[in-house]
């Protein structure tokens, strides 16, 4: 009917985003067309873009507005939001024609069947949610509506805010014409995340752009919480491939501090229909969601995603009295997916100052600027181009200045928050979930601010040299042998996995254990005799896993995890720890376990480790992980590689103990490596290679060792040099010996990251593989092609 005033979801499609807007459309294509194949969706219906239009004629006022808009300077941030207010006053005074009102209220009575339903009532405009422009946030959302009255004034609020200062301001600087841009308000049953749990999830990383995994975020309570960035929340990565083939796909969590939640007030004050309010330290402590809901919601958002055929940005929410996960929203990503592929841009500090404050980096950038601590929106006019905004957290208001700042930085939010999707595109840095920014960075200091350094963003004190590399990599010639990458963070694992590569050389996972554990395996082992502070802080560093083995093994197993897949299906090469006593004695309850060695380096380490009676059970905690990723998982392009294995009767007892430990050479295609690092490993290596599938060279060790240095030591670190003829000698019996048997030889070392000329000489010797540092990737794969970047 080309009159109708109203239109029911299920009726809609995406044929009618002039007819209700994308977001409305969206609900109708899904519930359409995706109910069948595992998508939920609460049913609703949407008033028209037509009906809006007829309010606006119905008095004259749509001729007033465009009068008012005509007249504005939105570069006057101060006649910018008086002219938008008056705009939304006079919306909400107008009366609404007579049809459109009386086909709400039936509609309504329809959808409500006679009962007290609670709804939302949300805006979608016609103009939002366009593969090329993000809307996200533009227009207004109310929570828990309940009676026609009210929900009759929320629809009158959601077309006024076409008209916040945001919106207005987003239309011009994007060439979209008010006049040309109209509002739907959907209705929608309201799902009783309240006392469930609710978020955002995105079919991509929303950082790096990696395409193979759903990025779920949640929070208990209302999702606008995790919209509008006011909580911390839960994060976790499901691996697609694995969502598909029925195995466990999470392959990386992480627990935010949800200090706040979204829930229905219990105050009838007129108006306010939600309220913010404390979580209960179990709350805090535990994640919102179980894995099988996390890969349950991840399915749906495939099942999205492959329908539109692009990535999507979705609200979902979890009904606390059903336990249903259902979808409220599905819009195309704009950000990540709008990048160039070809073009890798690497932002990189000259040298790193004071760190002032640290939280969750967005982006990839850098930043430098005065800082700007603003308490709320009345002070917007101090922030001048170039200035680094610092507040509580931002929400869309604030849109027309964040396009002003260098960077921004935040007390709260998470990487979906509404200051995170804004920031990724306007192409600028941001920090959020600093907790304290507002108090730790004082107004109009010099600060640099960089998420170029991995998941933590870094707020520095001054204004610090940066670089920007640009990089073509659709013109990448082809290399004389494999170059593969040193990867020891998995939180670069995805960003990293955009470089050009032949898969993982090295996976540190002494790196993991710091990063993702931080705490020494036979303090997890021995939990209960552990002295109480101890074990008050292994307590909040484990929280939201079961008990302490299973959060070494698991935590581990995700590090495993996120290289594994990211990289998939290349190899990726894992080293077991490789910790030195004194490294492992900076861990949480290290101290009691480890001996106090004079030379740690040549001391307790490596394959030593692994078959001592002292330290087994804590290495096959390792094992549990690598047969976690390996065998239930299905990452079997994992290999595993044992470091420092300084005799062949170490070789043989440990390669028997990873068979003991369900890691049998050959099961499962698993290859065993070792690293080649001591001199009696290139004197014996055919004889080493009895045990194991090749060699990865060790460059620091074998040159320490062959020249007789402690690498450690300043007093004679300038004779340590990879390219001395002695270590030469000791890489060619390795590299010749490997080449004899057929099997693997590569280098994961230092030495051709930091010399161009021992690549080429490694490559004349016929090395498999060369691992380098991701940052010398590029140019030394130039390089060695013959090419100069």
């Amino acid at each position: 009917m080309e009159d109708a005033t109203i239109v029911w979801f299920k009726d809609l499609g995406m044929g009618d985003v002039e007819r209700v807007g994308g977001k409305n459309a969206s609900l109708g294509e899904m519930i359409s067309n995706l109910a069948g194949a595992g998508v939920s969706v609460p049913d609703g219906f949407a008033t028209t873009a037509d009906a809006y239009r007829e309010f606006l004629k119905h008095e004259g006022l749509d001729d007033r507005i465009n009068a008012a808009l005509d007249a504005l300077d939105i570069e006057d941030v101060e006649a910018l939001a008086a002219t938008g207010k008056q705009i939304r006053e006079w919306v909400g005074q107008a009366p609404f024609p007579a049809k459109l009102e009386a086909d709400i209220r039936e509609a309504f009575q329809t959808l409500s069947a006679g009962h007290d339903v609670s709804v939302a009532v949300r805006s979608s405009a016609t103009a939002e949610d366009l593969p090329d422009a993000s809307f996200a946030g533009q227009q207004e959302t109310f929570l828990n509506i309940r009676g026609i009255d009210a929900v009759l004034e929320a629809i009158k609020d959601v077309f006024a805010s076409l008209f916040n200062d945001r919106a207005i301001s987003y239309r011009v600087h994007h060439g979209f014409d008010h006049k040309l841009v109209a509002l739907s308000a959907g209705i929608q049953r309201m799902v009783r995340s309240d006392i469930g749990a609710s978020g955002v999830m995105f079919t991509m990383d929303t950082e790096s752009g990696f395409r193979d995994v759903v990025f779920v975020t949640a929070s208990w309570g209302l999702g606008e919480a995790v919209v509008q960035g006011a909580v911390n929340p839960d994060e976790f990565y499901a691996y697609k491939p694995n969502l598909k083939a029925g195995k466990p796909a999470i392959v990386r969590r992480g627990i935010g501090s949800k200090a706040i939640k979204m829930v229905y007030t219990q105050d009838k004050t007129v108006g306010k229909t939600t309220e913010f309010v404390d979580t209960s330290p179990e709350e805090r402590s535990q994640f919102c969601l179980e894995a099988e809901d996390v890969e349950a919601l991840a399915r749906q958002a495939v099942i999205i995603e492959e329908h539109y055929g692009r990535p999507m940005d979705i609200e979902w929410g979890k009904d606390g009295e059903t336990g249903e996960l259902l979808i409220l929203q599905a819009r195309p990503e704009t950000v990540q997916s709008r990048s160039s592929a070809s073009t890798l841009e690497r932002f990189k500090l000259a040298g790193k100052g004071k760190v002032l404050a640290t939280g969750r980096a967005i982006g990839a950038r850098i930043g430098a600027g005065k800082v700007r601590v603003l308490d709320d929106l009345s002070e917007m006019h101090r922030v001048q181009p170039g200035d680094v905004l610092v507040t509580d957290m931002t929400d869309p208001d604030w849109e027309p200045i964040m396009k002003r700042a260098s960077a921004i930085v935040t007390n709260r939010g998470g990487r979906t928050c509404h200051a995170a999707i804004i920031a990724r595109e306007l192409g600028i840095p941001a920090v959020v979930g600093t907790g304290d920014a507002t108090e730790l960075l004082k107004d109009g200091v010099d600060v640099t601010v960089s998420c170029a350094e991995g998941d933590t963003g870094m707020i520095y004190a001054g204004q610090l040299e940066f670089s920007v590399d640009e990089i073509a990599l659709d013109k990448m010639p082809e290399a004389p042998l494999k170059i593969m990458m040193n990867v020891g963070n998995p939180d670069r694992a995805f960003d990293f996995a955009g470089l050009p590569h032949k898969g993982v050389g090295l996976a540190r996972l002494e790196f993991i254990i710091n990063r993702m554990i931080g705490v020494h395996p036979r303090a997890l082992l021995e939990f209960d005799d552990q002295p109480a502070d101890i074990q008050a802080t292994i307590r909040q560093m484990m929280a939201g896993y079961s008990d302490p083995v299973s959060y070494y093994i698991h935590r581990m197993a995700e590090g495993i995890a996120t290289i594994a897949c990211a990289f998939a299906p290349e190899p990726v090469i894992v080293r077991m720890s490789d910790f030195k006593s004194n490294e492992y004695a900076n861990l949480v309850g290290g101290e009691r376990y480890e001996p106090d060695e004079e030379n740690p380096m040549i001391g307790f380490r490596g394959a030593s480790r692994y078959v001592s009676e002292d330290f087994s059970a804590c290495w096959e905690l390792e094992c549990k992980a690598l047969r976690y990723v390996r065998e239930e998982m299905g990452l079997t392009n994992v290999q595993i590689m044992i470091p420092f294995v300084r005799t062949l009767g170490e070789a043989q007892a440990v390669t028997e103990a990873l068979k003991a430990n369900g890691l049998e050479r050959g099961k499962h295609d698993l290859k065993l490596i070792m690293m080649c690092e001591l001199p009696s490993n290139a004197v014996l290596a055919e004889q080493f290679l009895e045990y194991f599938d090749g060699f990865s060279i060790g460059s620091n060790d074998m040159t320490q060792l062959s020249l007789g240095l402690d690498r450690d030591s300043g007093l004679i670190a300038h004779l340590f040099d990879e390219r001395d003829p002695a270590v030469k000698a000791m890489l060619s019996m390795a590299i010749q010996a490997c080449r004899k048997q057929g099997k693997y030889i590569g280098i994961c070392g230092q030495g051709p990251s930091d010399h161009p000329d021992l690549a080429q000489w490694l490559l004349d010797e016929g090395i498999e593989s060369v691992s380098l540092n991701p940052d010398t990737v590029v140019e030394t794969w130039m390089l060695l092609a013959g090419q100069s970047i």
